[in-house]
């Protein structure tokens, strides 16, 4: 069977799905994951078919629409706009590639953030899989991930929280969506768009998470698979620089800071407090790149700056993990074994920060905007030393490395393609 997994935004992004992309194949399949063209390289490396989607979410988040997009911080219906803003340029090329790369497809899975899929399976008349980070199907134990998870909204509220949010999603991307439809794809618009009605709670979703960080909520169906993380671990041939090995055997186990594709308008601010927040705790740091400009010879000899180092073999030399609270640096994080430090900026980042400190293998998450030396400081202190904190790190982690998402993954998208839910179409 050939395959086409579509896929948009940064590395977390798209990394779970080369895991995924990879198990596939060495199912039997014939798989191409289409996606920014910035990934082409790391996709030819693991032997799979590439098909180049428009688009940079780095270069986007560096725009001034990207830095706006990251100013929006915890406001959900600003984020959303400004989310919607930042895409517009690259929509119309991305959805016409998009169906490009599906041609002569036999079967789709979709990341949520690239929803038209299910347009093009319509389409072709072909299975569908939708496929999440994080989840997004009503539920009545949290409200959606965008919505702030501090907030006690009860079993119904939270469960319309992700109905609101489906609906806000597809009234932002109405128009291209429904052109596109109308003039590349010579499909009705209007009610058979995914997001009307209640069409989008009749799609199988996998959930590319682990059931111990967030488990199945009671009223999901058999539709709605929660698999466990899709991890892309390093090649078995990776080496690391002499100068990071050297670092690591030269103390005690540093406190990695960083923070992905998340850049703000003041990295010297960040960069600043970082350096501040590891001397007053008398901690040694790794500090991934983007941090002001700095370079080693601006650094006390306790501090290394790196470029990109794969997480599955740096995480777990770690004492303490310092992240944005992405899906994917979390998930690397927690199957470490060692406690996180999550200052979220956008989107779910909040809702991971949450869920990481409910489960008390981190301290309260710290807003960006709030962010200070003394509250870094103190959040790195309590990751080291609190005992109960660091013993629930491990145990969670050892759970996350005995499973094996990708495999229940592959599993459960076979058993939605045998069985005669398929092939699925919006019109019938």
């Amino acid at each position: 069977m050939h395959i086409t997994i579509l896929t948009i935004g940064s590395r977390g992004d798209i990394q779970p799905f080369i895991a995924l992309g990879i198990g596939l194949k060495q199912a039997g399949h014939q798989v191409r994951l289409a996606t920014h063209y910035n990934f082409k390289s790391l996709i030819d490396s693991y032997g799979l078919d590439f098909f180049p989607i428009a688009g940079d979410a780095q270069a986007n988040l560096l725009s001034e629409s990207g830095q706006k997009l990251l100013d929006s911080g915890g406001n959900t219906f600003t984020f959303m706009l400004r989310y919607a803003q930042m895409l517009e340029p690259m929509a119309k090329r991305a959805l016409i590639d998009s169906w490009n790369a599906c041609q002569g497809t036999d079967a789709i899975i979709a990341h949520g953030a690239a929803f038209w899929g299910y347009n093009i399976a319509e389409k072709l008349e072909v299975p569908f899989y939708l496929a999440g980070l994080q989840p997004f199907s009503p539920n009545p134990d949290f409200p959606h991930p965008m919505i702030p998870p501090t907030l006690h909204l009860g079993g119904l509220v939270n469960r319309l929280t992700y109905i609101l949010m489906w609906r806000l999603f597809g009234q932002l991307f109405r128009k291209p969506i429904n052109k596109w439809r109308r003039n590349t794809l010579n499909l009705p618009t209007g009610q058979q768009n995914l997001f009307e009605g209640n069409r989008w709670q009749r799609i199988p979703i996998l959930y590319g998470y682990s059931p111990n960080v967030i488990a199945k909520p009671a009223n999901w169906t058999e539709q709605l698979q929660v698999t466990g993380y899709w991890f892309l671990d390093s090649p078995p041939d990776f080496s690391p620089p002499p100068e990071l090995v050297n670092f690591l055997k030269a103390g005690k186990p540093p406190v990695y800071i960083g923070f992905g594709s998340m850049t703000g308008r003041n990295p010297e601010l960040m960069t600043e407090i970082a350096l501040s927040a590891l001397a007053k705790t008398d901690q040694r740091g790794i500090l991934l790149t983007g941090w002001g400009g700095i370079s080693n010879a601006d650094l006390p000899d306790s501090i290394l700056k790196i470029d990109s180092i794969p997480h599955d073999w740096l995480f777990p030399q770690m004492a303490a993990i310092v992240h944005h609270g992405g899906a994917g640096t979390t998930a690397a994080a927690l199957r470490a074994g060692v406690p996180s430090i999550v200052i979220p900026f956008i989107a779910d980042q909040p809702f991971w920060g949450h869920r990481l400190a409910m489960l008390g293998v981190a301290p309260k998450p710290i807003s960006r905007k709030k962010l200070t030396e003394k509250r870094l400081a103190t959040a790195i202190k309590t990751a080291i030393e609190d005992k109960t904190m660091r013993q629930q790190a491990a145990i969670l982690g050892q759970k996350i490395s005995l499973e094996d998402g990708v495999a229940q993954a592959v599993e459960a998208f076979h058993q939605y393609i045998a069985s005669e839910l398929v092939p699925l179409s919006l019109t019938k």
